[in-house]
């Protein structure tokens, strides 16, 4: 079996987690850094252990206490079982099921499950990006005006996104920062950022997507970004449709220094 077939019968088997829970009606608890987690979170999170990792093969996830032996590891899984669980908790069908194939520190597929809409999206270096089965990749937007970006719907709470609001861009808010990055890589939107920390649990799997779809994935300052790091914690990250690239971080220049 393929890595990428590894990951669609990954995603079937959290589908089948997720049966028994609804989304808007579910208890949860606090855990450490004040993050909701539920009973649907673990048994997705024990169904992807049991269906990905493989002798040899690494593990990072946000339910599970992280073993850094995975560091040693060329071929790590880094899952997060339910991205956006406030959005679960809320009923809000803005979260996913999230999980990357990273190797030597680079992600090389991810798959992206919305079953809340039964979008699933899927993206390999070597096969390409499937959006729903069809082939799919990034948008040819080339112009920041009118440029579709998505933001965090907690960073627009928090106001961080205010000075884009008088930008030439189009900003729609979103929950689940891997469904938002997944969207980029299936050329649903133009480009998605985000410039505070971010667990690599969050990002792999759309990162995966973005670059399977010809798209960039850098950093907040453009730099290089790698995973599977003994602190899984990225500074933030940008991504875009490959003409969008420059104007965006021209974009975020201005920003930062105006």
């Amino acid at each position: 079996m393929t890595d990428r077939a590894r990951i669609e019968a990954a995603l079937d088997a959290a589908a089948a987690a997720l049966e028994p829970f609804t989304p808007g009606a579910i208890a949860s608890r606090l855990k450490q850094g004040d993050d909701p987690v539920t009973a649907a979170d673990l048994a997705v999170n024990a169904a992807l252990h049991r269906e990905l990792v493989r002798a040899g093969e690494g593990w990072l996830s946000e339910e599970t206490v992280d073993d850094t032996d995975r560091v040693s590891r060329s071929r790590v899984w880094v899952v997060d079982p339910l991205d956006g669980t406030r959005e679960f908790i809320a009923g809000i069908p803005e979260w996913c099921v999230s999980v990357a194939l990273v190797v030597d520190g680079v992600p090389v597929a991810g798959g992206v499950l919305n079953p809340a809409t039964g979008r699933r999206i899927v993206g390999s270096l070597d096969e390409g990006v499937t959006l729903d089965g069809e082939p799919a990749g990034c948008t040819a937007a080339d112009q920041i005006e009118g440029a579709l970006v998505l933001a965090s719907r907690s960073e627009v709470k928090r106001g961080e996104w205010n000075r884009f609001f008088a930008t030439p861009i189009a900003v729609r808010n979103m929950g689940s920062v891997a469904y938002k990055l997944a969207c980029v890589g299936a050329g649903l939107a133009d480009a998605t950022w985000t410039l505070v920390p971010k667990h690599e649990w969050d990002v792999a799997a759309g990162a995966a997507i973005v670059v399977a779809g010809g798209g960039r994935v850098s950093g907040p300052e453009g730099e290089h970004v790698t995973f599977n790091r003994t602190h899984p914690k990225l500074t933030g990250f940008v991504a875009t449709a490959p003409a969008l690239e420059a104007p965006v971080r021209k974009l975020l220049d201005e920003m930062r220094n105006g």
